[in-house]
């Protein structure tokens, strides 16, 4: 674990929620508000006010969050390529790709990919997705099921974007990322603005469930856009809330990056989070996360795979990646660390719905 005590008194100042973005989201097929589900009993067991979860599992018809970020964000780029303003609809925006005969490139390590086809679906246009090997041929179907070509690559996640980065040197490519390096960095703050969506959602659920503010949440990191987001939203003047990061024990690159006080790429080992598995923390997002995280905790793949067990009983239907918070808010309890206690509101993040694994010894 790594805590960061001045993270505290630290103001993300610039600028707030676009008020576009879910409207855009409101627009696309499937929109659907996901549900923030009350946890009474985890709260008495744990000694807190409120657990709540914000369950992702269903978000646009697909088993994990990440398609907020990635619609935006390619809707930003392609109109952008195509010299459309941003008020386009999908109709005139998907006509317009056709006489370029333009086509997504991207690369993940799981949900990622999976939104990207279907955000190229929506403009009817191709998408070429590379993955790394140690993705499973049932994710892998997943990503080609909306119609998107899959390319298996030698090596890990890391690897796999510089094969993204080869393949989108193409004139009609879009390179459509969501970690960042220096020189590449718009699309993914599009990305970061997309995610916005579920973050007031949230915000007014708690209003209808509890009637307070969050005091603490909890968001799993992979790259650290997902991450980037919370932190700008509740670090921001008019909040004061606890943002606790979560990463496998095997892929810990935010939290190594902590302690060496900056980007430090990592080599990752096997996790059931494999939507996490990632070694280097994204360039843009770090410039943030570095001063908003209050606490980067590390979990195994032994404890999710309890806790994800025990959301299930919940009517939680998640994926190891969104059970991850709740395994860091049991380790932040063991530790009574960070002001948890019968007033604390705890938002845990759930990022991803059920899905296959092969469950830890």
């Amino acid at each position: 674990m790594y805590l960061n005590s001045s993270a505290i008194s630290w103001t993300f100042d610039g600028p707030g929620i676009d008020p576009a973005v879910e409207a855009f989201h409101r627009l696309l097929p499937d929109y659907n508000e996901t549900p923030l589900v009350l946890l009474p009993e985890l709260a008495i067991h744990l000694g807190l006010g409120n657990v709540l979860v914000k369950d992702e599992s269903h978000r646009f018809g697909l088993p994990a969050f990440k398609i907020l970020g990635a619609s935006w964000a390619i809707y930003r780029a392609v109109a952008d390529k195509c010299g459309l303003p941003p008020t386009c609809s999908l109709e005139e925006l998907g006509a317009s790709t056709k006489t370029r005969a333009l086509r997504l490139v991207t690369c993940t390590d799981g949900n990622w990919g999976r939104a990207t086809g279907r955000m190229a679906k929506y403009l009817q246009i191709p998408a070429t997705i590379f993955v790394p090997n140690f993705m499973d041929k049932a994710t892998q179907d997943k990503i080609r099921s909306e119609g998107a070509t899959v390319k298996v690559v030698d090596g890990d996640y890391d690897a796999s974007i510089q094969f993204a980065r080869k393949e989108a040197e193409t004139e009609d490519a879009v390179l459509v990322m969501d970690v960042s390096w220096r020189g590449y960095e718009q699309l993914p703050e599009w990305v970061v603005e997309g995610y916005s969506t579920m973050l007031t959602e949230t915000d007014r659920q708690l209003r209808s469930l509890v009637g307070k503010p969050a005091t603490h949440v909890i968001a799993s990191v992979g790259v650290g856009s997902w991450l980037h987001a919370v932190c700008m939203h509740y670090k921001s003047p008019v909040a004061r809330t606890v943002v606790v990061a979560v990463e496998p024990e095997s892929a810990a690159c935010l939290k190594s990056s902590l302690e060496a006080g900056k980007i430090t790429p990592i080599d990752t080992g096997y996790t059931i989070m494999n939507g996490m598995c990632c070694g280097t923390v994204s360039y843009t997002a770090w410039e943030v996360v570095r001063d908003a995280v209050d606490a980067s905790v590390t979990v195994s793949d032994k404890d999710v795979h309890h806790d994800l067990q025990y959301l299930h009983s919940q009517g939680v239907k998640n994926g190891p990646c969104g059970a991850a918070p709740l395994s860091a808010l049991r380790r932040l309890c063991e530790g009574h660390m960070l002001g948890l206690g019968k007033e604390s509101v705890v938002v845990l993040f759930s990022t991803e719905g059920a899905r296959e694994y092969v469950a830890p010894a």
